[in-house]
């Protein structure tokens, strides 16, 4: 007797999605960042946050509407990413605006960080605070200070923090929108290939009316 197919499939369970995982933590860093270096009073700070926000809504959100619409689900993991996508223009803007670098992809500290697979913001923080003290011991400084900030950031790490926690999250944030993407592929494949919810509702009837005595 072969097994019957579900009307409702199984359905939910983004907790356990890494791209789910990652964009909490994206999200959890942006509000401590917000809080630190954003003016709570601009339109920036609201913003940010908010797109952090949706980015992990999205995603959970898509999760638990696909029992019923695989193009729901579709459509909210892409707003999600588009969501991130957003906040990491506004991550850009904040190193640009002060002059400071955006880490190229073959950064040391980028990949650093990466590999670490940091868990919270805590951990998130504790590293920036390690990285930058590690940078002030060697001389290395920021990429794009100017000469007189320079100075002060060889002796005091904490000039570093803004840089290096913007470009944290902007290293978390590369790796959650690679996992979006390919999230995004495959939930499109999955779906020109088995349809949706209609097409399985189709299956489903006929399936129980090949069985019936």
């Amino acid at each position: 007797m072969t097994s019957r197919e579900p009307l409702i499939p199984k359905h939910g369970g983004y907790r356990k999605l890494k791209s789910f995982q990652v964009a909490q933590l994206v999200y959890d860093v942006t509000v401590r960042f917000c809080d630190r270096y954003i003016d709570r009073r601009s339109r920036t700070h609201d913003q940010m946050v908010q797109a952090a926000r949706s980015g992990v809504q999205n995603i959970a959100e898509g999760s638990q509407a696909s029992a019923t619409s695989k193009k729901t689900e579709l459509k909210l993991t892409q707003v999600a990413r588009a969501s991130l996508e957003e906040l990491k223009l506004d991550y850009e803007d904040f190193l640009r605006q002060r002059g400071v670098a955006q880490w190229k992809r073959e950064h040391p500290l980028r990949q650093e960080l990466i590999d670490r697979r940091c868990q919270t913001a805590d951990e998130v923080a504790a590293w920036v605070v390690q990285a930058a003290r590690r940078s002030v011991e060697r001389g290395e400084g920021s990429e794009m200070s100017t000469k007189s900030t320079l100075s002060t950031q060889s002796t005091n790490p904490a000039a570093l923090y803004p840089e290096f926690s913007a470009n944290a999250a902007l290293a978390l944030l590369s790796v959650a929108c690679v996992l979006l993407d390919r999230q995004v592929a495959r939930l499109a494949a999955d779906f020109e290939i088995a349809g949706g919810f209609t097409e399985r509702l189709y299956r489903v009837r006929t399936n129980n009316r090949r069985n019936q005595p």
